[in-house]
C-alpha cells in the first residue's frame, strides 16, 4: 500500500520496530486521505500499540482501538490545527474522535459507537 503522507514506521509501538504494519489498512488509507483534507502534517504521537506499551500508558483502555491498529494520535496544540483535523477525520468518514490539549485521537473501530470526547 502507498501512503502520499506517511511512512509506515510513523505508526510503530514505541516498543516494537516495524509494528506499524500491523496497522488496519482502510485506517491508513483514511488517515492519509484526512491528512491531505486538512492541508497540514499530521505528527503521529500513538499509531499501534503492543499490549505492553499501552498498558504502561496511564488512562489507556484495555480494548484501545490502537491494540488493533485502528486508532492513532495526532499531535496537536493550537485550536487551529485542531478545527483542522477534526473537521478533516470527519470528512473522510472517521466516526470516533477524542480531544485532548496535546493532541487528537482518531479511530475507526467499528466495534465502538460513534463519539466524541475530551480527555
Amino acid at each position: 500500500m502507498e501512503l502520499r503522507y506517511f511512512e509506515i514506521s510513523e505508526f510503530d509501538s514505541k516498543d516494537l520496530k516495524g509494528s506499524g504494519t500491523n496497522m488496519n489498512p482502510e485506517f491508513l488509507q483514511m488517515i492519509d486521505q484526512a491528512r491531505a483534507v486538512a492541508g497540514i502534517p499530521f505528527k503521529i504521537n500513538s499509531g499501534f500499540r503492543t499490549v505492553a506499551r499501552n498498558q504502561m500508558l496511564p488512562g489507556a483502555k484495555s480494548n484501545s482501538s490502537h491494540l488493533k491498529g485502528m486508532a492513532a494520535d495526532i499531535a496537536c496544540v493550537d485550536s487551529v490545527s485542531r478545527l483542522k483535523i477534526i473537521t478533516a477525520a470527519l470528512s473522510v468518514g472517521f466516526r470516533r474522535v477524542g480531544v485532548h490539549s496535546k493532541f487528537i485521537h482518531i479511530d475507526n473501530d467499528d466495534t465502538k459507537p460513534a463519539a466524541c470526547w475530551v480527555y
